[in-house]
């Protein structure tokens, strides 16, 4: 009998022991500050030696050596699969060099699928919503891409299944949300998953966003562009095109300005008020809370843009909240231009601790 209890007991301890170091293992992906590669595989016409040589080792090492301990990293389906769903055997292995540098570097990875062919977030028609068959490629999708890179180990890399979505209903979203969660825990239990809420991740639908329960391996992301009359000061994609007024931050965001919009205060305070929503979700489910897109076009005023990168990281500090600004290289948004030099005063600021 004492032999028999001493085997149930061993049997019980190893059971544990292996379920521990699982879930450790799953748990290890630890991230603070982070950089999006935007504008490679993601949003870019680039092809072949263009794109090649856009974003290498080089970089990698760059974005080590400026105290980022993390990438997030775009990718589209249109550069990933052909329309019938073939990999596209090049982009792939950029997937896959870039993976392995991070790796030979020590940083860790947000894989995150930006652009679906069924749901880009700022397209009037969004067929993922209304079409189960779109559901499924979607799923399909992520298997086939999960296939590719499962080799890299749950403490390097994450999966982001979908950026910005944007849903008419928030419950279209959270129905999705619970479908693409269960299927890729049959293929992975302990890959950590970062997910975001409905209408652009965006802090005002956190209190509609639904995480499936019991899942400790989630990191919850926004992403935060307020105010976007200074983010996207004179953007040409957006309504700012069209604005001729200046923009200051912190206060009065337009100073003269006579619409409600352009009367708006803002600063420290009223951007951390604004966080109210991902830090009570994030609190109440004992979650990691990360901001995986913030940042401020470039040609907005050079003080105000300073002001603004310096309190957001004080807020993101105070509440231990992991970030990726947007983005590392490329265009309007980019903290190194494509000769790769630095633009050292807002490095400067993304290093403080």
């Amino acid at each position: 009998m004492r032999q028999i209890i001493f085997y149930v007991f061993a049997l019980f301890f190893f059971l544990g022991c292996k379920s521990h170091k699982s879930q450790k293992s799953a748990t290890g992906f630890k991230i603070h500050r982070g950089t999006n590669i935007a504008h490679w595989l993601s949003q870019s016409s680039a092809r072949g030696i263009n794109r090649q040589q856009f974003f290498t080792s080089t970089d990698i090492k760059q974005i080590k050596a400026a105290g980022f301990d993390h990438i997030r990293l775009p990718v589209d389906e249109e550069q990933l699969w052909d329309s019938t769903g073939k990999r596209e055997s090049a982009a792939f292995a950029l997937l896959d060099s870039c993976l392995h540098w991070a790796k030979k570097e020590n940083l860790r990875v947000v894989l995150d699928l930006h652009i679906l062919r069924s749901h880009y977030f700022n397209a009037a028609v969004k067929p993922l919503w209304t079409d189960v068959r779109e559901q499924d490629k979607f799923i399909l999708l992520w298997k086939d891409l999960a296939s590719a890179v499962n080799k890299y180990p749950n403490d390097m890399l994450a999966y982001e299944f979908m950026n910005e979505p944007v849903a008419d209903d928030p419950q279209e979203w959270n129905r999705l949300l619970a479908r693409v969660t269960d299927s890729i825990r049959n293929w992975e239990r302990y890959r950590v998953l970062v997910i975001g809420s409905n209408r652009w991740q965006s802090v005002n639908t956190f209190d509609q966003l639904i995480i499936p329960p019991g899942d400790k391996n989630i990191i919850l992301s926004f992403h935060f562009y307020e105010p976007f009359m200074l983010s996207h000061y004179k953007a040409s994609w957006t309504y700012m095109k069209e604005f001729n007024g200046t923009v200051a931050y912190p206060g009065q965001i337009a100073p003269g300005g006579t619409s409600p919009q352009e009367q708006r205060i803002y600063n420290i305070d009223s951007l951390e008020k604004m966080l109210s929503k991902p830090l009570h979700l994030a609190d109440s489910l004992r979650l990691p809370l990360y901001c995986g897109e913030f940042g401020i076009i470039q040609q907005a005023p050079r003080e105000s843009k300073l002001n603004w990168y310096n309190d957001m990281i004080t807020i993101f500090n105070k509440h231990h909240i992991a970030w990726a600004n947007w983005n590392y290289k490329s265009g309007s948004f980019g903290i190194v231009d494509r000769n790769r030099t630095e633009d050292k005063q807002i490095i400067t600021i993304l290093q403080r601790n």
